[in-house]
């Protein structure tokens, strides 16, 4: 059954909800472009190299929250200082997580779903070694996920695989149901959210 669920169901479900969702959202998404170009004129989506499933690359899009004066293709951990970077557009797009709205196409193209684990970054090698133990790098990356509801930035790179592991194990429709009460409890209450964290602290 769970089988069925990840290689049929699962993929349906994406595709439809992430173009109704995109849908609806048009006008806000409208709104945040000019709100980013207003704040620091450049490109309103930001693209970053990300592992995908079976660790193979894909551009994830995010909307840019960062100044046109960062440092290209530096992961914000990597930054000294990186609240100097951040637009003030880009701290509310952050807080409230509206900044990976554009991940919407990335999940309508099969490259993500709307539950898994979160694409790991092009330089974390230590998180997609400990996810091999799990099986957690043979499924597509989510816009959320069990370990996101969990602890987010502020999980050990350990802690965190083994909870990606969890949600591989127990995939289901009720389990990703749970994850996304889970996820709109973490985004209101801002729980395990740091800036710039990867959980390798």
């Amino acid at each position: 059954m769970n089988n069925m669920y990840k290689n049929y169901l699962k993929p349906i479900l994406d595709f439809l909800l992430s173009l109704v969702v995109i849908v609806l959202f048009i006008p806000l998404c409208l709104l945040i472009c000019v709100l980013i170009f207003i704040n620091d004129p450049g490109p309103i989506i930001f693209t970053q190299k990300r592992y995908g499933i079976d660790k193979n690359f894909f551009k994830l899009y995010k909307f840019r929250t960062m100044k046109m004066s960062t440092p290209h293709d530096t992961p914000t951990h990597l930054l000294k200082n990186p609240d100097q970077y951040i637009t003030r557009v880009g701290k509310f797009l952050r807080k409230t997580s509206l900044d990976e709205l554009p991940q919407l196409f990335n999940i309508l193209v099969g490259q993500m779903s709307f539950i898994g684990p979160r694409p790991a970054l092009w330089n974390q090698d230590d998180l997609i070694s400990e996810r091999d133990k799990y099986g957690a790098n043979g499924v597509k990356p989510g816009l959320t996920g069990w370990a996101q509801i969990n602890g987010r930035d502020e999980l050990p790179i350990p802690v965190k695989a083994r909870l990606d592991g969890e949600y591989v194990k127990n995939m289901s429709f009720l389990f990703d149901i749970k994850c996304v009460i889970g996820t709109i409890r973490v985004v209101l209450t801002q729980e395990g959210n740091k800036e710039g964290g990867t959980g390798s602290n």
